[in-house]
């Protein structure tokens, strides 16, 4: 079932930040990620307007997924993100088979309110 890598950031030295990024693609490539969304248009619909920059990721697995943020080669592009470059809020979640009925029912799909 995949599972997707959700970040919201902010960016505080654009040099440094850049630095992650140029090396993140391969890194996520590896991990049989793909990127759904990097950064372009959107719009807080509630909750601080702190962050500025939003990526979504889509991985084969959770475990893919996880195993792609812990990797030694992912710590290694993220400290230039954590050492001052930009700060961010990184979460994994399984995404569920809406083909099936518990799926559909996990989030409420054909239940009367």
């Amino acid at each position: 079932m995949p599972a997707y890598w959700v970040a919201r950031s902010r960016i505080n030295d654009p040099v440094e930040y850049k630095k992650y990024t140029d090396l993140v693609p391969a890194i996520i490539e590896k991990f049989g990620g793909k990127v759904l969304a990097r950064g372009g248009r959107h719009q807080v619909m509630e909750g601080p307007d702190k962050f500025h920059r939003f990526v979504v990721i889509e991985f084969p697995t959770f475990e893919q997924g996880v195993a792609c943020f812990k990797s030694p080669e992912y710590e290694r592009a993220a400290a230039f993100r954590r050492n001052g470059g930009g700060e961010v809020e990184t979460i994994m979640v399984e995404g569920i088979d809406m083909t099936v009925g518990p799926g559909c029912a996990a989030i409420g799909v054909g239940e009367s309110h």
